[in-house]
């Protein structure tokens, strides 16, 4: 089970990697092989889906791949391979995508594609809009491998109830093998584990969940592929957030002399492929299992959000990154993210002190990049602002965005300059309640901490000190700027809580309204002040345009500001209204 990235739309870079980690299974001894799904085109490919030209490149790019890989002498190796196929029966019709595409799944023997098959159930909620781009596929794909009969599913067909995951019952497989593209989400590690034991059980047999690692967009997959046996009791399970392989050692049954045929379990018809009927000679098995340490929760979610910006920068091309810093907790995160993510010397910080930035903000900064490594410079924005003043007269909040706005500003001409993308610092919460300003602190191309509320920004920032306290090393973040008030420093004496809520008592209101779509009346009977509860919703309401413009970052939670929460920004209705 080769748990690897890909990247969407490299046919060519993706199909090398298939052939990278064949030879290295093969040189392991591996009678099957097997990667994730959509590996040759990436995952999602999203309205790729529904441009032919891209269809037929990914089917002429499976089929070379599996004459490259009989060239290279591993014909007689069967490899399982995602890809987006299209159906050849699927006739035109109202509802249907145009061109049927298929999320699909290959296996690739002697030089061919012996067989095919598309996902089942296709998934139609939170970041996923599989209706939309596929049509499901009708087969129970079966495949006998030296006389063990492995059935083959994707993804959501073991998500959701019924159709393969009984079907594979029904025909007496010995092995369920499942290839995914399961995008990361917190506490989704302990569900994934529970899921596969239930499906095994229910199947009746040993079971293989290979997931995909790496990043795409906005989406992050952590890998931890898992074997269990037919009992639901583990039997291996992989790292998270690391690229492999797993090569195990599995003692499977013999298939039936007389092979289950036609329709099963929801209509399915068994599509059966026969590689080989001669049994392996039996031989001392030395992979047998393995179970890898499981990540504490804060270093789960760091991971995550390393992992994300890493995929985000390198797979677009970018090779260094830019931040604004203030001094203060966001900016002190993304930067050690930033600099575990690319390296400190790819890391570039500007300190843009005006006249109401406190001394120790301008220190903090400076310590965090003395800590860190990264470069450093300090550009003062006073001068800028003065000309601006004298030029037209501004007070209150135009004021204040003015100094955040000449920060965005200068922040994009030193990446028009130097060439470092921007980071945006800005976290869940502020994105939330619209605590933030347009075309000021908003600019960049990617929000690492996009998906992080304050509170566990703050709980971050310990585990990552702590993680280097324990392995001997400076903690990058200075510890000024996590035990401060958080201040946008736009006035005198400012912080956060003149305008809002403390963040214990915002984030937990925010979680069940963002992210449990909880109403106003739950909410307060869930124990919170209805004003504090009127005041916060009606401030998340009237942020939807402000989010809409605010760059892709990292998804880490169920539900994120992103293509898993769509609200529509011209809204009247208000939950506060009785």
């Amino acid at each position: 089970m080769n748990q690897i990235d890909s990247t969407v739309g490299d046919l060519a870079g993706n199909a090398e990697a298939v052939v990278h980690w064949t030879r290295h299974a093969a040189g392991q001894g591996a009678h099957l092989v097997a990667f994730p799904e959509m590996v040759l085109t990436g995952y999602p490919v999203e309205d790729l889906a529904l441009r032919s030209s891209f269809v037929e490149a990914s089917r002429e790019t499976l089929r070379s791949l599996a004459r490259r890989l009989a060239d290279e002498g591993f014909g007689e190796l069967p490899v399982v391979v995602g890809y987006l196929d299209r159906s050849e029966k699927g006739a035109p019709r109202y509802g249907q995508p145009a061109g049927a595409p298929r999320n699909a799944a290959a296996v690739l023997h002697g030089g061919e594609v012996v067989l095919s098959f598309a996902k089942h159930h296709l998934p139609n909620y939170g970041v996923f809009d599989e209706f939309r781009y596929f049509v499901p596929g009708d087969t129970l794909p079966v495949l006998r491998v030296h006389g063990i009969d492995v059935a083959l599913a994707i993804c959501e067909d073991l998500w959701q109830e019924g159709g393969r995951v009984p079907a594979v019952r029904s025909a007496g497989a010995g092995l369920l093998l499942s290839v995914n593209a399961s995008p990361y989400e917190q506490d989704k590690d302990d569900t994934r584990l529970e899921l596969v034991r239930k499906r095994a059980q229910e199947a009746g047999c040993t079971t293989a969940y290979l997931a995909m690692m790496g990043g795409q967009d906005e989406l992050v997959f952590d890998g931890d592929s898992i074997v269990v046996d037919e009992r639901g009791e583990v039997i291996a399970r992989a790292p998270q957030f690391s690229e492999g392989s797993v090569i195990l050692d599995l003692e499977l049954p013999a298939a039936a002399a007389e092979p289950v045929t036609g329709t099963v379990d929801d209509g399915l018809r068994v599509d059966r492929v026969v590689l080989s009927e001669e049994p392996l000679p039996a031989y001392e098995p030395e992979l047998t299992g393995g179970y890898a340490d499981r990540l504490e929760d804060d270093e789960e979610v760091y991971s995550a959000l390393v992992v994300g910006l890493r995929a985000y920068a390198a797979k677009n091309g970018f090779r260094s990154v830019l931040i604004g810093l203030s001094g203060g907790i966001d900016s002190a995160l993304v930067a050690a993210l930033a600099c575990d993510a690319l390296g400190a010397k790819n890391v570039y910080g500007v300190s843009m002190p005006s006249k109401y930035s406190s001394e120790h903000s301008k220190s903090d900064a400076a310590e965090l990049a003395r800590r860190t490594g990264l470069n450093f410079r300090t550009v003062p924005i006073a001068p800028m602002f003065d000309a601006y003043m004298e030029s037209v007269e501004l007070t209150g909040l135009a004021e204040e965005n003015l100094q955040s706005r000449l920060r965005g500003t200068l922040l994009m001409a030193l990446s028009n300059q130097e060439g470092h993308i921007v980071l945006a610092p800005g976290n869940k919460s502020e994105l939330a309640v619209g605590y933030s300003t347009l075309y000021g602190d908003s600019v960049g191309a990617y929000g690492p901490i996009k998906d992080v509320y304050k509170t566990s920004v703050f709980r971050l920032a310990r585990w990552r000190n702590r993680a280097a306290e324990e392995r001997g090393q400076v903690p990058p973040i200075p510890e000024a700027s996590i035990t401060k008030p958080p201040s946008a420093e736009l006035r005198p004496g400012q912080v956060d809580t003149d305008s809002l809520p403390d963040y214990d008592v915002l984030d937990r209101i925010l979680e069940l309204y963002v992210d449990r779509d909880q109403g106003k009346d739950a909410i307060v009977a869930a124990g919170f002040d209805e004003e504090t509860v009127a005041r916060t919703l009606r401030l998340v309401d009237v942020a939807e345009y402000k989010r809409r413009q605010y760059p892709p970052g990292t998804k880490i939670s169920a539900k994120g500001f992103g293509k898993d929460r769509r609200l529509p920004i011209t809204n009247r209705w208000r939950e506060n209204v009785n």
